[in-house]
Parts: C-alpha cells; structure tokens; sequence
C-alpha cells in the first residue's frame, strides 16, 4: 500500500511542473525522499517559494523559474528529465469564466508545450492533472472514465483538451501519456487564502481565526475527497504503467462520498467549536455531486489509496492547528 516501497533506476530525475503548488511541492518532498533528483519548474503566479525553500539545500534539488506557456523554458526543464509530472495550471471553475483566453493559454497551450519539449528530449513518462470536472453534468454516480457529460466551465474544457491533446502524443509519437482526473484533493500546504480557495483549508483558518465560515448552496453537495499522500501514490505509480495503460485518462479518489455539510460539522467538533454557518448562492458551473468509481486506477497503475477521509481530514487538522 502507499508508495514508500516504490523502486526507480537509480538517480532518475523527475520534472515537476507547478512544484511549487500544492500538489506539486508534496511530490517534490516524496520524490526527495525516496532519494531520486527533483527539478521543480514554477513561474510563482499560484505557487509559493515557501512551499518548497525547505528543498534548496539538497543536492537533488534544483528550482527554475519559469513559465509553461514558454516553450523554450519547457525544453530546457525537460533536458535529461526521465519522468515529468506535470502539474501546472490554473485551477478554480469560477475563475476560468471570468478569464476563458488566460485558461485556454496557460491550461492548454502551457501542457502542449509540456507534451512537445517531453517528446523531443525522450522522456520516458509524462503524467498530468487532469480534473473530475470533465465529467460536467453527466448525473450517474459514481463517475467513471468514458462516460462523461457537458462540461460546465471553461476550466473543464481545458483539462478535456488537455487529455485530447496527451492521446495524440501517445498514438503519434509514442510518448506514455497518463492522465490522472483528481477528485477535490486537500492536505498540507494547500492554500486558505483567496477568493477561490479551497473549502477545507478556508474552513479551517476562519474556524481557528473566530469567523463565521460562508457554504455556498445548501451544504447538501457532495465530494469525493481524497488526501495528499494518494495523490502522490497514483503520480509516481503512473511513472511505472505499462505502456499498455498510457494515453488514458484515470480517476484519482479514495472513491468515497462527503457531503459539505457533514465536513463543515465535522471540523467544527474536532475544533471542539459550536459555530452555525452562513450560507450563500451556489456557485457557477459546480457540480453538484461527486463521488468516482476508482477501479481502472487500480488495475492498470496498481493504485491502492489507503488514506481515506477520516485519517486525511485529522492529518490536516493537526497540519493547519500548526501552520496557519
């Protein structure tokens, strides 16, 4: 289970691109860990230099600043990389309505620039962030691959074009393409702030800052949310697919079901707090319900998330109570 028994060629260098994300900086830091090399690739636009100075002195670890939508920064971070993870985008549904030409340049030009300079210097595996939302208003739960709906959002489109673009690396070029549909992940260093952060982490600072926590829509949404660590798991798990498995796209979860209410209930008591929540509009281009079928995940990546809500959501807490 898990991944710290993962075994690649020795002094394998991985590219993470938005290293400096959340996401990213936690593969960086498992990545530095099992003892292979890291060159974090991050233009600093949503990413933070303190998510990964805590790297700076190992001798694995390199950081470029720089840009996706750039090609000629992509092939210099992809020379003699033998693994990309690539990571950067700009998230949030409700920012991508208000900036659609921003996403379509950073979100899908910035990966097909990705896919480019990965072909051209060999790279063995390019795996990225693909998104539940390319499911859009298909209704049936739990979701599962090929059996998508509308997409709601500009943001969705851009991870569908993303996955578009990645199969036809794969079938013309021969490049492993994989690409991972994360579903509402959370867990150490993701960000409170902003007005399209993430519910937990902004949750959790109001909570433990004394404010009164706004849910948009009534709280009975539900989500599939899946903690840090097996997000990293299916990452470097897809570095080790069969070439059979690439340019596909696979669901990432722990394949259970929260409803936003019960999580908002939830942090409150493990704050020991009795604090009522306002309630907003719903949000533009949401989903109402969530919840992925993980089974393709696991038979052909081997993925085997064991960090499920309960231990997540209390890894968190305990992360937050310290770093907020």
């Amino acid at each position: 289970m898990g991944y710290s028994d993962i075994k690649f060629p020795e002094n394998s260098l991985f590219l993470v691109t938005g290293g400096a994300g959340f996401i990213g900086s936690n593969l960086c830091e498992a990545i530095l860990r099992l003892g292979y090399r890291v060159r974090c690739l991050d233009d600093l636009s949503t990413g933070k230099m303190k998510n990964v100075e805590m790297f700076q002195d190992n001798p694995r670890y390199e950081f470029i600043k720089g840009d996706i939508k750039d090609i000629e920064t992509c092939m210099k971070a992809c020379e003699g990389v033998d693994y990309v993870l690539n990571q950067a985008a700009w998230g949030s549904v409700p920012r991508s309505i208000e900036m659609p030409l921003f996403y379509c340049a950073n979100n899908i030009q910035g990966t097909l620039n990705m896919l480019e300079a990965a072909r051209q210097n060999k790279v063995k595996k390019f795996v990225y962030a693909s998104s539940s939302s390319v499911y859009g208003d298909e209704p049936n739960l739990p979701k599962k691959e090929g059996r998508e709906g509308n997409l709601l959002s500009p943001y969705a489109l851009t991870k569908m074009c993303d996955e578009e673009w990645a199969k036809q690396y794969t079938r013309h070029y021969g490049l492993d393409t994989y690409g991972l549909r994360y579903f509402n992940v959370f867990g150490r260093r993701q960000d409170p702030d902003g007005a399209y952060a993430a519910v937990i982490p902004k949750f959790l600072k109001q909570l433990l800052n004394g404010e009164i926590p706004t849910i948009n829509g009534d709280g009975k949404q539900s989500r599939d949310f899946t903690y840090i660590e097996n997000v990293i798991e299916a990452n470097l798990k897809a570095c080790l697919a069969s070439s059979d498995a690439a340019g596909e796209a696979y669901n990432v979860a722990y394949g259970g079901r929260e409803y936003l209410i019960d999580i908002y209930y939830g942090l409150t008591s493990a704050l020991g707090l009795k604090v009522e929540p306002n309630f907003g509009p719903d949000r533009a281009g949401d989903i109402k319900h969530s919840n992925a079928d993980i089974s393709k995940a696991r038979e052909k990546l081997g993925y085997e998330p064991d960090w499920s809500f309960e231990k997540g959501i209390a890894a968190a807490i305990e992360w937050y109570k310290v770093n907020l």
